[in-house]
């Protein structure tokens, strides 16, 4: 009888390859930029459409980092940005090939990386990163955001829950 895998352990696994967190991240990267490129033809910069009551897909442009912080300096922020995302993925690439074995925190990991890549893209070609899902309240709008912003909320996510999961080890 073939002995079967359990789902109990996502934080080690015997694999040490980097293959599967880093094609976790190019998937990211490509739903990334599909999304950003289908949004950019579809839409003029500000353009809006209102999808329910609470929803909104727009084309909004984000010069500076997370909330749009730094956003309305003269340009240097752009290159801050770019250099901070290349140490990050230069970094994430390290930790992977180091931690390859631990499941969860690789998952993390990789999505980080997808994010943080799919954001670059944009700075190093336009100077901005390209936002489009604006989900608000009545009258206050959360910061519009993207699918490499998810990927890199969804990843800080997981890396609480293994944090977690070691502590109560």
């Amino acid at each position: 009888m073939a002995k079967q895998k359990s789902f109990k352990n996502l934080s080690a696994s015997p694999s040490t390859s980097m293959t599967p967190w880093l094609g976790i991240a190019i998937i990211i990267v490509l739903i990334d930029q599909i999304t950003k490129v289908t949004i950019t033809r579809l839409f003029s910069y500000g353009e809006s459409l209102a999808v329910t009551s609470f929803f909104n897909i727009v084309r909004a442009h984000n010069k500076g980092a997370a909330f749009s912080f730094l956003a309305a300096e003269s340009g240097w922020q752009r290159y801050l940005f770019t250099g901070i995302a290349v140490a990050a993925v230069v970094f994430i690439i390290y930790l992977l090939k180091r931690h390859a074995g631990q499941r969860l925190f690789c998952w993390a990991l990789a999505l980080i990386l997808g994010g943080a890549i799919g954001n670059l893209i944009d700075r190093v070609l336009y100077g901005y990163v390209v936002d489009f899902l604006d989900f608000y309240v009545g009258r206050w709008h959360w910061p519009a955001f993207n699918v490499a912003d998810m990927a890199i909320v969804g990843g800080a996510g997981l890396f609480i829950l293994d944090e977690l999961r070691r502590v109560g080890k």
